[in-house]
């Protein structure tokens, strides 16, 4: 079975205003912007694009303005974080109907469940409420579900789950996936300072955070790891390991806008309880992006 979906997803923030208001128009911008360094695919509303502090009504507006600026170029997928299977149903199905192409689906996000019972239902029930391919978002760190290569394994029979974003930040578990599970899911890796690793252990596809920012290194790294090219894509992951490393701090959201802004993508502002970064973290913080746009490589142009 060929991947449904391969190469980068990047997880797009939602651009606002300084009064936390969407700013569409800027989020527009960025998806261009994306969608020009030859990605393959872009998420909007994930964690990064700060889906839970969105209104159910302004999840559709972004959406479905989203679907119109893309216009078919690539995929638009849209996370699914509601706080109910009720409310999660209700949005896959009014996502169908407004034209995206797909979905990363979250755990349930109410509770941390330690009964994978509850977590299989969750998606199981999710994906009979639309027709669109699914990608499974498994990430026990930050949401206290662990869709093991096992619990994969019984998910497979659900046709519409074509892939899986594996954050667990365990480099093991893509051969036990691969092991398990063979080519039933495209696989991609949700940790970017892991990218590597993970390329080299096999994956389809990454779901890019701080890469958004630096979007043309992000794309140039990724298809050196598809060619096999691997002193060069060493190369470039020493440079960008530290802006990498602003994906798996607990202010991603902030960090990553930050070094949007500072890249000339976007803008910083978040919506509250998210608030911008001060003193001493924002000068640490700057400190590493500035570095690394200094020492940006020079890229070859693209063909």
């Amino acid at each position: 079975m060929k991947p449904y979906w391969q190469g980068v997803f990047p997880a797009i923030t939602t651009q606002m205003h300084k009064d936390g208001s969407i700013d569409l128009d800027a989020t527009a911008a960025h998806a261009n912007a994306l969608i020009e360094s030859g990605i393959s695919g872009l998420i909007f509303l994930g964690s990064l694009g700060e889906n839970q502090s969105l209104t159910a009504e302004e999840k559709r507006l972004v959406m479905a303005e989203m679907v119109k600026v893309v216009y078919g170029r690539v995929p638009v997928l849209s996370g699914v974080a509601e706080s109910s299977v009720q409310e999660a149903c209700r949005y896959a199905s009014d996502l169908e109907k407004l034209g995206a192409d797909g979905f990363m689906l979250m755990p349930p996000m109410i509770y941390k469940s330690p009964d994978p019972r509850e977590s299989l239902f969750h998606f199981r029930t999710v994906a009979k409420s639309t027709g669109l391919p699914i990608m499974i978002y498994n990430n026990p760190l930050s949401y206290g579900h662990d869709i093991t290569p096992e619990l994969f394994a019984e998910l497979a029979s659900t046709k519409n789950f074509v892939a899986l974003k594996e954050s667990s930040g365990n480099t093991r578990r893509i051969t036990d996936l691969h092991n398990t599970v063979g080519d039933r899911y495209a696989i991609f890796t949700g940790v970017d300072d892991l990218a590597m690793e993970c390329a080299i252990l096999g994956i389809d596809g990454w779901v890019a955070g701080s890469g958004i920012a630096f979007p043309r290194e992000n794309q140039y790294f990724w298809e050196l790891t598809r060619k096999g090219e691997w002193d060069k894509a060493r190369e470039i992951y020493r440079w960008f390991t530290p802006l990498l490393h602003l994906d798996t701090h607990p202010k991603f959201v902030q960090y990553i806008k930050l070094a949007v802004q500072e890249a000339g993508l976007g803008k910083e502002w978040t919506r509250a309880p998210r608030l911008p970064l001060t003193g001493a973290e924002r000068k640490q913080v700057l400190g590493v992006i500035h570095t690394g746009i200094k020492n940006r490589p020079k890229l070859p142009k693209r063909a």
